[in-house]
């Protein structure tokens, strides 16, 4: 029973049905473009096995030649989808397999032509399935289980069709593509199932992850400035602290707008908003790639960096002071000019005690307030 192919085919079409409708959930509430193509992919797949089940009465143009052509047309979704999930632009040539399905109509006599029929329509799936695995091929560190899982799933279902197609042109081997007879047939049968069940698990994994990652990124991140905010930076900093050594020290700056909230009495939030991302801006300009650079609340901003020193502190808080300080004066006139003063901590041994960092570059930022604005002070971290 297990072997019958009416009942495998219906358990790919119910397979196939659950999975289309559980990706198009999943696409309602994640509003991933992917999960369009592979649910409307799978249900290529419900349409294709139903016709499938058409041969044994006779019909063997819609129950052949068009139900395995709408597997061709579901793996070409499958593999758009990947493309789509990866931001790959999938290049036109797969437009061909187009008029090369079509080319395949004279090979209508099934008695004839089987094998041949089986073996480009194999080609053609497994093509498809392989391309989409490779677009998968993701860094460690970006690659969530459902994506390498996806990624191994597609490429040994694409490694198969090719074994079959290799399969139906060896001399001696039974094949019947009306009547569903032959090993390998009843073998991709099986398969169908296994995959169906498989590649359905890892889509919905591979856009789940993505989805977490997403909402974390959008918990460390500060709305305005799309620099990480406490809670983020919290996170990252012990990484950088950890490898603090006097032979390459690091530096916590803690930076303030002087006279911000001035400037916003006198031109509106709108205007404190463009100063605090223009100050963004310039830390991302000025600063190493590496460096850690955080909004931790209204106009306090916090920078960790690495392998430092304190002229290169100096010189890169006189730069973003100078560069800042002409766009405040330019954009927005007030009595009391809007500058930047920054406390700063050097760090030479390794610590996970960001709290007295904090403290520290607090009192650091205290004292260049107190003694005039507009200047850095730095303390070394006992």
């Amino acid at each position: 029973m297990a072997f019958d192919p009416r009942t495998i085919l219906t358990i790919n079409v119910a397979l196939a049905l659950a999975a289309a409708l559980y990706l198009l959930l999943e696409w309602r509430s994640a509003r991933e473009r992917a999960l369009v193509y592979w649910s409307a992919g799978f249900l290529l797949v419900v349409i294709g096995s139903s016709l499938s089940l058409l041969r044994s009465y006779g019909f063997y143009f819609i129950g052949v030649w068009f139900a395995n052509g709408l597997l061709v047309l579901a793996h070409a979704c499958f593999m758009l989808g990947v493309a789509r999930f990866v931001n790959h632009a999938p290049s036109r040539l797969w437009w061909l397999l187009v008029p090369a399905w079509c080319a395949l109509l004279p090979l209508a006599d099934w008695t004839l032509s089987s094998r041949l029929y089986m073996a480009v329509n194999s080609l053609f799936v497994g093509a498809l399935a392989i391309h989409a695995g490779q677009l998968l091929k993701l860094e460690p560190g970006a690659a969530s289980l459902g994506t390498r899982q996806l990624h191994y799933v597609l490429l040994a279902h694409g490694l198969f069709y090719l074994v079959k197609a290799a399969y139906a042109l060896a001399p001696g081997t039974l094949l019947d593509l009306s009547l569903y007879q032959g090993l390998m047939i009843r073998v991709s049968l099986i398969e169908g199932v296994m995959a169906i069940l498989l590649i359905a698990l890892s889509m919905t994994g591979t856009v789940r992850y993505r989805r977490e990652r997403q909402i974390t990124r959008l918990a460390e991140r500060d709305p305005l400035t799309s620099l990480y905010n406490r809670r983020g930076f919290q996170a990252r900093a012990p990484f950088l602290l950890a490898d603090a050594h006097p032979s390459r020290p690091g530096a916590l700056l803690l930076i303030d707008i002087d006279n911000f909230k001035l400037m916003n009495d006198m031109h509106g939030h709108a205007a404190g908003d463009h100063m605090l991302v223009s100050l963004s801006d310039l830390a991302r300009q000025l600063l190493p790639g590496d460096a850690l650079k955080a909004r931790l609340g209204g106009d306090e901003f916090a920078l960790l960096l690495k392998d430092t020193s304190a002229s290169a502190i100096q010189e890169l808080s006189d730069e973003l002071r100078r560069a800042f300080n002409a766009l405040a004066a330019e954009a927005y006139a007030t009595p009391k000019p809007v500058t930047l003063s920054l406390g700063a901590t050097l760090i030479d041994t390794p610590t996970q005690d960001l709290s007295s960092l904090l403290g520290q570059g607090d009192q650091a930022l205290y004292e260049a307030k107190r003694d005039g604005r507009d200047q850095l002070k730095i303390l070394s971290h006992a």
